[in-house]
């Protein structure tokens, strides 16, 4: 589905970054593991900021357009085409971890997140920004599947290392390309693993 989607010339979700990662950015340090990456505008924008970035993706497709923009933009990302199913990060490898509308199933999460975690160094940061359950009935981006939706106190429980620095649940404006355009419903989340 994801190759089939990514395979044209436009990008599907735009190319500027998201704007909650965008106003975090800051806060952030290389080496960063950008998950569920697609086309590359997230990690785009961070090598941009000239943080090493690696996205990951299942699609092939999408990953080739994500190194394509960052030729365009003068920077170099790694990328690494892989299902976040069964995905695992090197231990204690990242400063960084970004996860923007990864949506990924109940039981995914449980596995990848303890894995997430552990992949961060001490002090580490990781991001995070998807739709929550309340999304589903607006129709203006995002799975139909509430097993894909988290919330922050999902998300609280899940990181037990690190001190949250952000969790809330809120509605925004979202205009990221042909899919994720109009009013949203949110979850937006970061934590620091504890040192």
């Amino acid at each position: 589905m994801w190759d089939q989607r990514y395979n044209s010339e436009e990008y599907a979700y735009g190319t500027a970054p998201n704007s909650f990662l965008a106003q975090h950015a800051d806060s952030l340090a290389g080496p960063v593991l950008s998950l569920a990456e697609g086309e590359g505008r997230n990690a785009v924008f961070l090598a941009t900021l000239g943080l090493q970035v690696t996205g990951v993706d299942g699609s092939a497709v999408g990953l080739a357009k994500a190194r394509k923009l960052a030729h365009s933009k003068g920077v170099t990302i790694e990328t690494l085409v892989a299902d976040l199913a069964h995905y695992e990060p090197p231990e204690e490898c990242y400063r960084s971890v970004v996860s923007i509308s990864a949506h990924l199933p109940g039981d995914v999460r449980a596995r990848l997140y303890p894995l997430i975690e552990r992949s961060l160094k001490p002090g580490g940061i990781f991001l995070l920004e998807e739709y929550t359950k309340d999304q589903i009935p607006r129709g203006t981006g995002g799975p139909r599947d509430p097993d894909r939706m988290t919330s922050s106190v999902d998300l609280e429980n899940a990181f037990p290392n690190c001190d949250i620095v952000l969790s809330r649940q809120i509605e925004r404006e979202v205009t990221e390309g042909i899919y994720h355009s109009g009013m949203a419903s949110v979850v937006q989340f970061i934590a620091k693993k504890k040192a």
